[in-house]
């Protein structure tokens, strides 16, 4: 019988390419694992890591470069030594290799606080502590490799970049990616191969490149390794290499650019030595954590902490029709907004910090923060810029948003488009990397091993048939956390439902944006029950945030439901339920609580900079009379706008 079903299953998966496979095996899991699962633990004990870096070189370093563009700009060589001589570029390098070595929570903390007064300082100082020539060295480099480039990686005297991207390969990162062969001459190996890469952020400043593309080996010289993917090191002006243009992005003010050139790279560049030649796609992917699920939600936490705490305390004192705008019911709407995005952006940043810290390394939870953060950082800079209106449209020091709105489209483009991580990833890879019992039976089908096979098949079977009656029974209880338990068995039930079309799923883009939604509100809706259990800072905001997650996926479960299969329906149409509205009333509520809730504030204060600013303007209203001439003079000059002689 065994043999009939696994037959069966064999048609029914998906094809799985290499690089496919790769990502499945790279990686961990973690809460996401819990949530296919359908049981979730939010009572988790992290260790506690001490701060390392001198908070005072943050403040100089803001002093002296607080609103320089670092490229194209006269002075870029400078500012870039200047992070590299002083260590902004050693965070995740070990103490041994001269490096720093920080905390994910305290390398995300100094990311916010640079990006909260210079978004592109905060892109220069993020790129070489993510994905790079640095934590690729550290974990696959050879020993001589390691002593030589990460101590002057450290110390800056190597100002780093990594080359993947080309004019053909975006979001399909290994898609038509440039090849080379291998070649040898006078008993030497050499790489010949043409690279044609863009979008590579710190090109044009970079004296350091890592380099990905596809070897072949067409006269089998190669005696270790194998003919793919490989990652090497080249030094600027060596090996044929040219970095002789950059790109602007949108003004944004940071160094992007092309690496090109027709390369003859010696062997021993190759990151690793000859033993790891083909193996750069899976050595990318275990690198992948930190630029996904650190830095661009660190950039996402600050210019939407920065938003909310300018935009409250300015709708507190500017007035209009006789009344400050956070009396208005239609800011107060997009008010609401605003925090209840940023609440899901900061809680999820500190419980994914807490978890990487720990050692994880969750590929999907990755996805998830990278789509969801910079998605909402975008919908948060929407609606404040909808509240400051003529001050937000108008350049000047008063404007404090426009530098995050210029910035805010490179969040949700680079690392993989948030299209591609919404539609295919976070879904499609988490359904077969994260549930707990697909990627054995997948696992058993390519060993072509009917045995382990009908060990997982069984372990399925069994779960399905338990989320079933769990999904089954009614819930008791209308405790937000409740709720939120109970959806999570749903989700688990409907991901093994839909997880019945096989392959089809990827084709089906519609269904797996939907299923990456609930799945993503679900990881939100768990990080705020953290955050709160953890910070004790709003439970009222903190219910709130939940039960609008909840309610967004009642509709998209009721969405699923409605447009699935007949032969489906009647496994999943029990879950189909009211989806509520915003009651004024309760809405009101979290207003007052935003209002009145110093810890709250307080909250979106931490890991920003208002000092020096017109946020420390504002902030300084709330402690004036208000029939003061110094509230009035003050008032006066934080609504003025920039003026330019004609």
């Amino acid at each position: 019988m065994y043999k009939s079903i696994f037959s069966i299953v064999k048609r029914l998966i998906p094809r799985v390419s290499e690089t496919e496979l790769i990502a499945l095996r790279s990686g961990t899991t973690s809460l996401d694992r819990q949530i296919f699962n359908g049981s979730v633990n939010t009572q988790i004990n992290f260790k506690s890591h001490e701060l390392k870096f001198d908070n005072n070189k943050i403040d100089e370093l803001l002093k002296k470069y607080k609103d320089d563009i670092v490229y194209p700009n006269d002075n870029d060589d400078e500012i870039v030594k200047y992070l590299g001589k002083n260590k902004f570029f050693s965070f995740i390098i070990d103490e041994k290799y001269e490096g720093t070595n920080l905390s994910v929570k305290e390398l995300s903390s100094i990311l916010t606080k640079i990006t909260s007064v210079n978004p592109p300082l905060g892109v220069a100082t993020m790129v070489p502590n993510s994905l790079g020539p640095g934590e690729l060295l550290l974990h696959y480099g050879t020993e001589e490799q390691k002593n030589y480039y990460l101590p002057k990686l450290a110390n800056g005297d190597f100002i780093p970049c990594f080359g993947l991207t080309g004019p053909h390969n975006g979001s399909d990162a290994t898609g038509t990616i440039d090849e080379g062969i291998l070649i040898e001459e006078n008993g030497k190996k050499y790489i010949e191969v043409t690279v044609n890469k863009r979008y590579i952020t710190l090109a044009p400043v970079s004296n350091l490149i890592g380099l990905a593309f596809r070897l072949n080996d067409p006269n089998s010289l190669l005696e270790k390794g194998q003919a793919g993917v490989t990652v090497a090191l080249i030094e600027k002006g060596t090996c044929g290499l040219k970095q002789e243009t950059y790109h602007n992005p949108l003004n944004t003010g940071f160094p992007n650019g092309t690496l090109k050139g027709s390369l003859k790279i010696p062997i021993e560049n190759v990151i690793g030595g000859e033993e790891n030649v083909g193996t750069g796609w899976k050595m990318l992917m275990e690198c992948l954590a930190a630029g996904r699920g650190i830095c661009l939600p660190a950039t996402a936490n600050a210019s939407s902490k920065v938003a909310c705490f300018g935009v409250i305390n300015y709708a507190k004192h500017r007035t209009q029709f006789k009344l400050p705008l956070i009396k208005m019911q239609g800011v107060q709407e997009k008010i609401l907004k605003m925090v209840y995005n940023t609440w899901l952006i900061q809680s999820s940043v500190a419980l994914t910090n807490e978890i990487l810290d720990s050692g994880e390394k969750p590929a999907v939870l990755s996805a998830i923060m990278k789509q969801q953060t910079t998605d909402r950082g975008r919908d948060v800079l929407n609606d404040a810029m909808d509240i400051h209106a003529g001050s937000s449209i108008c350049l000047g020091k008063n404007n404090f948003l426009e530098k995050f709105y210029r910035n805010t489209p490179v969040g949700i483009t680079v690392e993989g488009s948030n299209t591609l991580t919404r539609n295919l990833i976070i879904f499609g890879q988490g359904l077969n990397k994260s549930h707990p019992h697909i990627f054995p039976i997948l696992d058993s089908i390519l060993n072509d091993d009917v045995n382990t096979f009908k060990t997982n098949f069984n372990n399925m079977i069994s779960h399905v048939a338990c989320l079933h009656l769990k999904s089954l029974v009614p819930n008791l209880s209308n405790c937000v956390y409740s709720v939120l338990d109970k959806q999570t068995i749903n989700f688990a039930h409907l991901s093994n439902i839909v997880a019945l079309k096989g392959g089809a799923i990827k084709g089906e883009q519609f269904l797996s944006a939907n299923m990456a939604d609930i799945f993503s509100n679900l990881y939100l809706a768990y990080s705020v029950k953290w955050f709160e259990e953890n910070y004790k800072t709003s439970s009222v905001l903190s219910e709130y945030c939940i039960n609008k997650l909840t309610n967004e996926n009642q509709m998209l479960f009721n969405k699923i439901i409605d447009n699935a299969p007949l032969i489906h329906k009647p496994l999943i149409c029990h879950m189909k339920g009211i989806v509520r509205y915003d009651s004024y009333t309760a809405n009101s509520k979290i207003v007052n609580e935003i209002i009145n809730n110093q810890k709250i504030m307080d909250t979106f204060k931490q890991d920003i900079v208002i000092e020096n600013s017109v946020l420390e303007e504002l902030d300084r209203l709330n402690s004036l009379d208000k029939n003061s001439n110094e509230y009035k003079e003050l008032y006066n000059k934080v609504i003025q706008v920039g003026e330019y002689n004609i």
